[in-house]
Parts: structure tokens; sequence; C-alpha cells
């Protein structure tokens, strides 16, 4: 097995089934000679990209939120002085 491949290439194999355009299969292999290692290649990068979008707007909504407790620990909560409570 490569010792240089990703994660991903090193673990085990499952056979799946995609359905893709005949002139893209056409064009793809024209570049690869191994479509499947291709297509595993791109969706480890797509899920490396996603998840690491997804991890960032997580820090990015609780940054809002400790920036929205502080705000209301400092000022008091929005409206409070027009509350009839």
């Amino acid at each position: 097995m490569n010792e240089r491949a990703p994660p991903a290439a090193r673990s085990r194999k499952r056979a799946v089934n995609l359905t893709l355009s005949e002139s893209l299969v056409r064009e793809v292999r024209a570049l690869t000679p191994n479509l499947s290692e291709t297509v595993e290649t791109l969706l480890a990068a797509h899920v490396a990209a996603e998840s690491s979008r997804r991890a960032e707007r997580e820090q990015a909504i609780d940054a809002t939120i400790a920036w929205i407790r502080a705000h209301q620990d400092e000022h008091g909560l929005w409206g409070e002085a027009f509350s009839t409570l």
C-alpha cells in the first residue's frame, strides 16, 4: 500500500454506485486511469473543506453568543428599560 496515501485511501474500500454523465466520465478517463482514486481524493478534499467550514461557522456562532452574553452582563437585556414586567 502507498505510504504517502491519505488516511482515507489506506482504509478499507467499499464498492458504491454512482451515476455520472457519460461525457464527464469520458473526459475524466482521458485525464486519469483511476477514476475511483480520483473521486476518493476529491471527496476527501471536499469532506475536509466542509468540516473546516462548519467548524469555523460554529466558532463564529460561539463568539457571537459570547459577545451577546458579555454585552447583556454589562448593559442588561435589550429593551429591558421598556419592559412592563
